[in-house]
């Protein structure tokens, strides 16, 4: 499968909304959204557990990405993800690198190669 990195610097192609719908599979839906409904304090739906990756032209898009700020500056930009953004390291990313230092990491790497 090829890796699909997100604006922010997650990688949509290991996330499981993103899994459970490629599978397309009801029971990886109802698991990630019990889990995530536990782990963020919310309620989320199996229903809502659907996403082809953040990237524009993908489809369908997790609740949260389709009105992700990052995402929507990323999309404006017209840039591949935030690594090849001249702005890299705005607040918007600074705020959310403290929460995912791994998405941190993986945009660094990306910066590294361009």
């Amino acid at each position: 499968m090829e890796e699909i990195v997100a604006y922010c610097g997650l990688t949509c192609s290991e996330c499981p909304a993103y899994l459970a719908t490629q599978a397309n599979s009801d029971a990886d839906r109802r698991s990630v959204a019990a889990k995530w409904s536990q782990d963020y304090g919310s309620d989320i739906k199996p229903d809502q557990i659907n996403c082809d990756g953040c990237l524009p032209g993908q489809g369908r898009y997790f609740s949260h990405c389709a009105v992700c700020d990052i995402r929507a500056c990323g999309v404006a930009r017209g840039v591949k993800n935030c690594a090849h953004c001249e702005d890299y390291g705005c607040e918007k990313l600074t705020r959310f690198f403290g929460l995912v230092p791994a998405a941190k990491a993986k945009l660094d790497g990306l910066r590294s190669g361009l």
